[in-house]
């Protein structure tokens, strides 16, 4: 649910506003908002409020700048140096560090550039024979694609130069490199040879471009023997850098963040030459907090708290709340725009339908139990409060957000092992293959007869094992329909709830527009459904006549719903009807959850038969083949699609769903708090 909100405006004098200011920091309840307009000033700050402010934007920026080139993650907390030493404590860390970057980024370029021409400049400078050093000759140096033509080159040659030039090649790995040897008065015209034959000369990068080649191959031999020994080296001082400053660069910038803070919101607030009055948002239920922070200057302060006009403002700030087992799953709802303050919160309904239709799709125990052991990986890495480093991505996950994941992860491998007991699942087929599994005829035709199909019973055929398969998807030869028609019940009930929230949001907002669209397509939609069904998917159209059946008077009905609904909102949605059919597809597209199941239980089931077949086919070899054969295929089909399994689901609630509530159309800020970052107790002197 969204947290419910409260508007407070705030009036204090100028000359207290820090106190205020960090009283309110301390507190880490109100979310500001800008006042803009109106008789006092606005906007930027001027005087000596600006010179302080630019003098700690100046002191941030140094110390993130070095935090930076460190690299290193935050370290335990430490004091907070003296407020004098600021400076000279962050230049004594910032110069060393400043110039240990250097070294590493040259020392970078140096391995870079030997990496890049170092076999090509030993092999010139073979070639070369010293004559790169002499003051009459000059050498060019080129590289060659394996499809250029060397007779071309010396045709070019011999045009210009005539016989006042040697040409000599030689390979290098995949390549050939090339070198022209004239006199110095001709090299222009031994370059223009080159770019005649659409060549051109080998030019070093950085520092050893000004180099002779014998210069150059010397210098990349160096670094190429003793650069990745340097760059240890450089490291490890970076790392004894890191622990000596980086505990006290934090505590500086975490400092110097609440002071350019407390500069950000002045300059946000409408200031007087005595006064300055702030305004903002607190949660309903941390009102007491705001008070007991101002409370503490008594009449220096001056606040009013009233409820806050969801219809009209905008910039109301949104925080999810919910229960201990909705909560991690609002890290899903992080690849999502933020509900509209006042509206719908689909964050419970993820958390019920998103991990069932992920269950749904995989339904193999074998595959559930791979989840389980990730998700319980992950939550042992939170309680012992280590991130997840995704060098990779450039991401680093902190433990909470590990915590949130792995109970998405668990719930998602619960129900896929629940829906693998009920598929008869395990790594495909092969528990079945074992006898564990089984199909029972006579139980499937009790418990799916209703549906209108049967489990054909052949004579004389004997099916045994421990336990029956009830919900059986791999028999696409009698059951594919009704797995299908099990998925679109989903969609049936998800569309029709969304277009329902639609209208109990209009209603709610007082929007006729949006209301009687929702009505429109509630019925519209449901009159299709009902079409469906009664005409049994357009085979028997005579139903439109049997008024008797209840589903044909529902269908009616609907469809007066819609055409009343149309006719109310026809000015702003004239194309309602092309609507209702697309809100019809979203009804078939969770026909994904069938499909996109169907293939991964095929795939799973390739996979063990194949390796299930060597075994029985080639004895004991046979049986290790099969299961090393049946590891590899499982691990690599299962790499390959598991995105998609993950996405589809999130799919069909970002858009199939939650596009009717209209949760896509609108949004609000995040409530970000005025909150300190450093210890509330003030600076050591």
């Amino acid at each position: 649910m969204i947290n419910p909100m409260q508007q407070v405006v705030i009036a204090t004098r100028k000359r207290d506003s820090e106190a205020v200011i960090a009283a309110l920091q301390n507190a880490g309840v109100l979310h500001l908002k800008p006042i803009t307009g109106g008789p006092l000033n606005t906007g930027t700050l001027a005087g000596t409020d600006a010179q302080s402010r630019r003098e700690d934007e100046r002191l941030l920026a140094r110390v993130e700048s070095t935090l930076a080139e460190l690299g290193s993650y935050r370290p335990a907390p430490a004091p907070l140096p003296a407020e004098s030493t600021w400076a000279d404590t962050i230049e004594q860390a910032a110069l060393p560090v400043a110039a240990l970057a250097r070294q590493r980024q040259e020392l970078q370029a140096d391995l870079d550039a030997e990496s890049a021409y170092g076999d090509a400049v030993r092999a010139l400078a073979r070639l070369a024979g010293g004559l790169d050093r002499s003051r009459r000759v000059a050498t060019v140096p080129f590289l060659l694609q394996p499809t250029d033509n060397v007779a071309e080159l010396e045709a070019a040659l011999n045009e210009t130069l005539r016989d006042r030039h040697a040409l000599a090649t030689d390979t290098v790995g995949q390549n050939r490199v090339g070198l022209i040897a004239t006199l110095r008065a001709d090299r222009d015209a031994a370059r223009a040879a080159l770019g005649k034959v659409r060549l051109g000369e080998l030019r070093l990068p950085g520092r050893f471009d000004g180099m002779s080649l014998g210069e150059a191959d010397s210098a990349m031999t160096q670094i190429k023997q003793s650069g990745e020994s340097r760059q240890r080296e450089l490291n490890a001082e970076r790392d004894r850098l890191a622990q000596t400053h980086t505990p006290a660069l934090y505590a500086l910038r975490d400092a110097l963040k609440d002071r350019v803070a407390i500069h950000d919101v002045r300059a946000v607030s409408a200031r007087g030459k005595y006064s300055l009055a702030m305004q903002g948002y607190v949660p309903e239920d941390r009102v007491p907090a705001l008070q007991a922070a101002l409370g503490t200057f008594g009449d220096a302060v001056s606040y009013e708290l009233h409820a806050v006009d969801e219809h009209h403002d905008t910039l109301v700030p949104v925080e999810l709340k919910n229960n201990s087992y909705v909560q991690p799953f609002q890290t899903v709802m992080g690849l999502m725009t933020l509900p509209k303050y006042g509206t719908f919160d689909p964050t419970w309904v993820v958390a019920l339908f998103f991990p069932l239709f992920f269950g749904i799709i995989m339904a193999d125990i074998g595959y559930g139990l791979m989840f389980l052991a990730f998700g319980m990986w992950l939550l042992g890495k939170a309680r012992r409060n280590e991130g997840w480093n995704l060098s990779f991505f450039g991401a680093f996950v902190p433990p909470a957000t590990l915590k949130d994941l792995g109970f998405v992860t668990n719930v998602m491998a619960a129900w896929t092992i629940l829906w693998g007991f009920l598929t008869g699942e395990f790594f495909g087929t092969l528990l079945e293959h074992m006898h564990f599994f089984y199909i029972n005829p006579e139980l499937l035709n009790s418990l799916w007869s209703w549906t209108g199909v049967t489990y054909p019973i052949e004579e004389g055929v004997k099916h045994y094992g421990v336990i029956p398969i009830v919900f059986p998807r791999l028999e696409t030869g009698y059951f594919s329909n009704v797995a299908l028609v099990f998925a679109l019940c989903f969609g049936i009930l998800q569309v029709l709830w969304a277009w329902g929230i639609r209208i109990q949001q209009g209603i709610k907002h007082k929007d006729s527009t949006h209301t009687w669209e929702g009505v429109a397509l509630f019925g519209g939609v449901l009159a299709l459904i009902m079409l469906a069904f009664a005409t049994k998917a357009g085979k028997d159209f005579s139903a439109f006549t049997d008024f008797s059946d209840v589903r044909v008077l529902v269908m009616y009905a609907g469809f007066a719903a819609f055409i009343v609904g149309w006719l109310r909102v026809i000015k702003h949605y004239p194309l309602l009807p092309v609507e209702l059919l697309s809100q019809g597809g979203a009804v078939v597209s969770y026909a994904r959850i069938f499909a996109v199941g169907l293939v991964s239980a095929i795939l799973a089931k390739l996979c063990t038969d194949l390796g299930w077949s060597l075994g029985e086919t080639l004895g004991f070899i046979g049986i290790l083949i099969g299961v090393v054969l049946g590891i590899v295929l499982h691990f690599f089909v299962l790499a390959l699609t598991l995105i998609g399994h993950i996405l589809q689901p999130l799919r069909l609630h970002m858009v199939e769903f939650l596009n009717p509530t209209g949760f896509n159309a609108e949004s609000s800020p995040r409530y970000n708090p005025l909150r300190r970052l450093s210890p509330t107790q003030g600076p050591v002197k």
